[in-house]
């Protein structure tokens, strides 16, 4: 694995690139950076050129003050910029959480680009606006959104030493192996850099991403899907239910879905060989390995 910067839309972009081959762009969630999908480039970095970037406002990335400078459709451009720069006309495309808010909007509004579309625990915006307006479940596990988008968001998820993220990522995969002690003090460095909690805030703020707020600024007009899209979705997770899944189809006409009953929202760290091989599987089904 290399490091490397892209110039892009008005930004610095760090990246971590492994292989050569075939583009793809895996796009991390809050509150994480490159690293969660260190796993998955050194898997598909044996015959593609795999791309994990920190995105605006996280780790070693540039954080453009501003709540404005992170709406969607910026957050999109970026990636859009980034696959320019890597000399890529067309790309798979994978996200997760945010990431994969940012990847169904690229998809929405770039399906030209992409070879096919994977997305992990990440609900699509008109299903999740579904969800909040009918759903009291997913109401009340959202919850937590309100608190991001607050004043207090910052002080509230450093305290202790960024206690309450340690125990939101990787509280149980600790005790479980799924995360180490090292792991631990590589987030704790990205999270402390100056301004990379606020940047990744400010994804929910520029959004009001959550109760109260809108959808993730996708045009009402063009929500159908016309890319090949894998959908992974841990369903033990608390915060984005499976019930996120229902009604999918109606959105995404090619779609595949890889439940993992055992799985959490944090899927990629607990079962990243399970993840590995559905995304493999997806790939030689769709014929775009090449």
């Amino acid at each position: 694995m290399t490091d490397n910067f892209a110039d892009v839309n008005g930004v610095r972009l760090h990246y971590v690139e492994q292989g050569t081959g075939p583009l793809i762009i895996f796009l991390h969630g809050f509150p994480e950076f490159w690293y969660e999908w260190k796993n998955q480039l050194e898997e598909f970095g044996r015959d593609h050129h795999a791309v994990a970037p920190d995105m605006r406002g996280y780790n070693l990335s540039s954080k453009p003050e501003g709540v404005e400078s992170y709406k969607v459709k910026i957050l999109v451009e970026d990636i859009k910029a980034l696959a320019a720069n890597l000399g890529a006309s067309k790309f798979i495309l994978v996200g997760h959480d945010w990431g994969g808010v940012v990847a169904w909007a690229f998809a929405l509004q770039h399906p030209e680009q992409l070879h096919s579309l994977v997305i992990v625990n990440a609900p699509h915006p008109a299903i999740f606006q579904r969800e909040l307006e009918h759903n009291p479940a997913q109401q009340k596990a959202s919850a937590y959104m309100l608190m991001f988008r607050s004043e207090q968001g910052e002080a509230t998820l450093s305290a202790g030493n960024y206690a309450a993220l340690v125990n939101a990522v990787m509280g149980e995969g600790l005790k479980q192996g799924h995360f180490t002690e090292e792991d631990k003090d590589v987030y704790i460095d990205a999270w402390s850099r100056p301004g990379a909690l606020t940047g990744g805030l400010n994804y929910y703020r520029a959004a009001k991403a959550g109760p109260g707020g809108g959808s993730f600024s996708v045009d009402p007009a063009k929500l159908t899907v016309h890319v090949p899209v894998l959908v992974i979705w841990g369903e033990q997770d608390k915060a984005l239910l499976a019930t996120n899944l229902d009604g999918m189809e109606e959105f995404v006409p090619d779609l595949k879905i890889v439940r993992i009953a055992d799985g959490t929202h944090w899927v990629i760290h607990e079962r990243p060989a399970q993840v590995n091989a559905a995304i493999r599987d997806f790939l030689a089904e769709k014929h775009v390995d090449v």
